[in-house]
Formats: C-alpha cells, sequence, structure tokens
C-alpha cells in the first residue's frame, strides 16, 4: 500500500517549488500545464498538476487564488528516521534556505535528534533521526 502523500496549492508558484524540492530530496519531477490537460478553469500556462518523485514524493499545483499564499496552521510534514542521519540534516538545511528555522536540530533529552523547519513556501517540516542509525555508525559498531 503507498504511503501518503503531500499535495500541496500553491499559486503562482507551483513549478518554482518543484524544483526546489528536487534540489532538496532529489528525484524526477513531471508537471502538467492547465492547456495540457485541456484544462480552462486556470492561466494555459500554470502547473495543472505537478509531481515529484524519489526520496520524498509530493504533489503540487498552481491551482488556487494567486494571492492567497499556502497555510497549513497545526500540520507538519515528518521526516523522522526516514533517512541516513547524514541526508535528514542535508534536507534540513536545505529546507531553511529563504525558510525559517521553527526549532532547531538538536540531540533531545532522549537522545534521538529532531528539529523544525518551515520552508519559503510555509510547509513545515519536522526532520529527526536516532542515533546510530546513519551506515558508518552501523560499520563501526560492528567492527567493534
Amino acid at each position: 500500500m503507498p504511503a501518503p502523500a503531500l499535495y500541496l496549492h500553491l499559486p503562482g508558484t507551483a513549478a518554482e517549488a518543484l524544483e526546489f524540492y528536487r534540489g532538496v530530496f532529489g528525484g524526477e519531477v513531471q508537471q502538467f500545464t492547465f492547456a495540457q490537460f485541456e484544462r480552462t478553469d486556470g492561466p494555459a500556462t500554470a502547473i495543472a498538476h505537478g509531481q515529484l518523485a524519489g526520496a520524498v514524493d509530493l504533489f503540487v499545483s498552481d491551482a488556487g487564488e494567486a494571492d492567497e499564499p499556502f497555510t497549513a496552521r497545526g500540520l507538519m510534514v515528518a521526516l523522522l528516521g526516514t533517512a541516513e542521519p547524514t541526508t535528514l540534516r542535508t534536507w534540513f538545511a536545505s529546507l531553511a534556505e529563504g525558510g525559517e528555522v521553527v526549532d532547531p536540530l538538536q540531540r533531545r533529552p532522549w537522545g534521538d535528534s529532531d528539529g523544525q523547519v518551515r520552508d519559503r513556501y510555509g510547509v513545515q517540516w519536522l526532520i529527526g533521526y536516532q542515533h546510530g542509525t546513519d551506515a558508518a555508525a552501523q560499520a563501526a559498531t560492528t567492527a567493534d
């Protein structure tokens, strides 16, 4: 069964967001304009549907009012343990570029590390990992 995926309505910035997220997470981008879908309920060159497929899957669209920025109160996208710690730290730093660190990525009293970042599009991400879960730590532990 496939995992849930994020679908963002980012009026006027969907194509830009897809490229940003591809730069953060890697993966393959597909995008289709309103004209390609023969839709008349939006500008012909706007993104009716875009997709990033890779380590993090997400969908975007220019649908919505152009003067209505993305907002999501009480929602975070959790990427807890979804990749090796080195990758998660890189994602955190990349998402913070042009965005805002809400809570720095740091080791917590219970031993894990996590942090929160709101990216330049207003999406809040919770990124974290358990220590000793990366390949280098596993190899060092096995070698001991």
